[in-house]
């Protein structure tokens, strides 16, 4: 799957085990009502509920909402398009999936080799 041209203008992804739905919301780029949305439209995005039923998410998480964001904001997918071509592409979505975790990772040890440079 192609990667959304303003995904890469996302922050990134902090090294953290759970985010808040206000932190998911920020390092994703749409609002919290949205990711409510999402949840229940998409099978794949599923939060963990902790203290006062409040949503945590983890990393994985937020690679999917990302990619969600991806189909219906840049490649112009319907709700129900972009829930069948997720389903359809679960066995693709793992390459998918990697490769952006890949390009994370590679964003984050750049960082480090610039911490270790200076």
């Amino acid at each position: 799957m192609q990667e959304a041209s303003h995904n890469n203008a996302l922050p990134v992804i902090p090294k953290k085990r759970y985010f808040t739905i206000g932190e998911a919301s920020e390092l994703c780029g749409v609002k919290p009502h949205v990711l409510r949305y999402w949840e229940q439209e998409f099978e794949q995005l599923a939060n963990i509920k902790r203290r006062g039923n409040r949503r945590y998410y983890q990393r994985h998480d937020l690679l999917m909402i990302r990619q969600i964001r991806s189909l219906l904001y840049d490649q112009g997918f319907t709700t129900e398009g972009a829930r069948l071509r997720l389903s359809s592409s679960e066995a693709r979505a793992d390459g998918a999936q990697a490769k952006q975790i890949i390009r994370q990772m590679i964003v984050e040890l750049e960082d480090i080799l610039k911490d270790l440079r200076s």
